[in-house]
């Protein structure tokens, strides 16, 4: 069963929205917001990445994360343009199928699992790292082994919870989020007033405004350290894909997609400022250039800003928490929306039908949940123990398949409208989408061929060939199981299951009951009941089996 074609007043046949049976007026504008920033996890973003943007950028870093944003604001507009036409669980799967057909869909939708398989890797190692530390552990924090055995019990964690589809409540996902702002926040202003008042380490200098442009960069310098500042930005999205539940669903989000990457690049420009003003660039001791701190910068200079007094020791503390937190959170909703995207795959028969299965008890995609719960164990055991620095190699790769199905979108977006490009239109859903996939594209062709090219001593944790393995074979095996899969199930890429007007309503099996989540889940219900209950009027659900 299918949904019924349709035609947007702004957008090509076939393209209807259509209600999937979401609780409406649920979210405001500040709601929608909280829900992009708490997405892209800043706190532990920032820990992760800021320390490989420094080693490259040096003290040009608060410039490198201006570039960042610029692509992040045009492909926002893409997302915005594309769910007011559908909006679907798939997102770039559904919107490149569309837009280039069920090829290039595929291709897309790989592009999502595999960047999230890759992060979790990351996700794992810093929740890990910082269990121990939150707990005065600092030997097994920093043990391979013991921080690997904490990931992997984090990922198990969250999957669980995802399978059960037990969700924190908004209440306390807001408060949350607060606390980890508030904690940054306290990080900048210390650091800055401890450098204008002479009480920072001699490695300290004081902020220029030359510091937001890159000027004396290499081209291949700036383009890896954008790549890997894009990272920091990953996951405003989260407020465009919650429109169902929006008080305005074809204005609200698209506002808070644009606001959740301003007050990223505020954030991330701020942070990094203090950082690199307090500790510097060197390649020593607390210097932000130093290899040893790049991993984790908090750690490294976290101390040495808050000090140890009793207001020090507290907020050290809760720079811990909110690093664990946000990237326990992230780990769970990087699993929430990657299995709707299988599920959405699963559903089109763009994969096995079994990755459409719906827990009849808990209305979640159980099947594609703990696949990515193991294969998220497994790639992320495997790259311990091969890459001597999981972290930066995970980063780095996870930034070319993010500038991947980021500039696909941007591409779908201005293909899916050629029609309709006139006035305002020609504009928000042509000039801008396009711009941000062609400096995606451009950056994903040199920052890849940077990474082929690179003369280093290993394959694995030498930020070069590992990186380029990492990143460009994951596409590289997508396309070699796409092949495969097309000759064992050739419906999908006949194009006779992912067709114009058929949306992912997606019929549950007898004896479920529909429920409808939290908006900062991440778990986008598109679950239509056996009775039927909460189908929308003049739709029908799609029938996996």
């Amino acid at each position: 069963m299918t949904t019924e074609a349709a035609r947007d007043a702004n957008g090509p046949a076939g393209s209807a929205p259509g209600s999937k049976g979401l609780k409406g007026n649920a979210l405001g504008l500040v709601s929608s917001v909280v829900i992009g920033l708490s997405s892209t996890a800043p706190a532990y973003s920032l820990a992760a990445s800021l320390g490989l943007v420094v080693v490259l950028a040096g003290d040009k870093s608060p410039g490198i994360m201006v570039l960042a944003f610029i692509p992040m604001y045009l492909i926002a507009v893409a997302y915005r343009e594309l769910n007011k036409a559908e909006p679907d669980c798939g997102t770039t799967f559904t919107w490149a199928g569309r837009a280039f057909g069920p090829w290039v869909g595929w291709l897309g939708g790989w592009g999502i699992i595999a960047a999230d398989v890759i992060v979790m890797a990351n996700l794992a190692q810093i929740a890990g790292s910082y269990t121990f530390q939150l707990f005065g552990a600092e030997d097994l924090a920093g043990d391979k082994l013991w921080s690997t055995v904490a990931g992997v019990v984090w990922i198990v964690l969250m999957t669980y919870i995802c399978y059960r589809g037990i969700e924190v409540s908004a209440r306390l996902q807001y408060a949350l989020l607060g606390i980890e702002l508030a904690v940054l926040a306290a990080f900048a202003i210390v650091a800055f007033v401890k450098v204008y008042s002479g009480n920072a380490p001699d490695t300290a200098t004081i902020p220029s405004l030359a510091w937001l442009w890159p000027s004396g960069m290499s081209v291949t310098d700036i383009v890896d350290a954008v790549l890997i500042a894009v990272f920091l930005y990953w996951g405003w999205d989260t407020a465009v894909a919650c429109n169902e539940e929006s008080d305005d669903p074809g204005r609200t989000p698209g506002r808070a997609a644009v606001i959740s990457t301003l007050l990223l690049v505020a954030t991330n420009v701020l942070v990094t400022a203090a950082a690199v003003a307090f500790a510097g660039t060197g390649t020593t001791g607390i210097g932000l250039g130093n290899p040893d701190n790049a991993s984790d910068i908090f750690a490294a200079i976290g101390p040495a800003i808050f000090g140890d007094s009793g207001f020090g020791k507290v907020f050290s503390i809760l720079l811990i928490i909110s690093v664990l937190t946000s990237s326990a959170a992230c780990t769970q909703t990087t699993i929430l929306p990657t299995a709707r995207a299988a599920l959405s795959m699963g559903a089109y028969r763009a994969i096995p039908t079994r990755f459409a299965n719906i827990h009849p008890r808990y209305l979640t995609p159980s099947y594609a949940t703990w696949a990515m719960g193991i294969v998220s164990i497994i790639f992320y055991v495997g790259l311990t123990f091969l890459s001597s620095n999981v972290l930066s190699d995970s980063i780095a790769a996870v930034g070319l398949l993010i500038a991947f199905y980021y500039g696909l979108t941007g591409f779908a977006c201005v293909w899916y409208y050629r029609h309709h490009l006139r006035g305002k239109d020609l504009w928000t859903k042509g000039v801008l989408p396009g711009l941000g996939a062609l400096l995606l594209l451009g950056a994903f062709i040199i920052s890849a061929k940077n990474y082929l090219t690179a003369e280093t001593d290993t394959v694995f944790g030498s930020g070069g060939l590992g990186v380029f393995l990492i990143g460009i074979g994951s596409l590289v095996l997508g396309g070699v199981l796409m092949v495969g899969y097309s000759r064992v199930a050739p419906a999908f890429f006949r194009g006779e299951t992912l067709t114009p007007g058929h949306h992912d309503l997606l019929l549950g099996p007898e004896g479920s009951v529909a429920r409808v989540g939290l908006p900062d889940s991440g778990d986008m219900p598109t679950v239509i009941a056996p009775d039927l209950s909460n189908l929308p009027p003049g739709q029908k659900p799609y029938d996996p089996s």
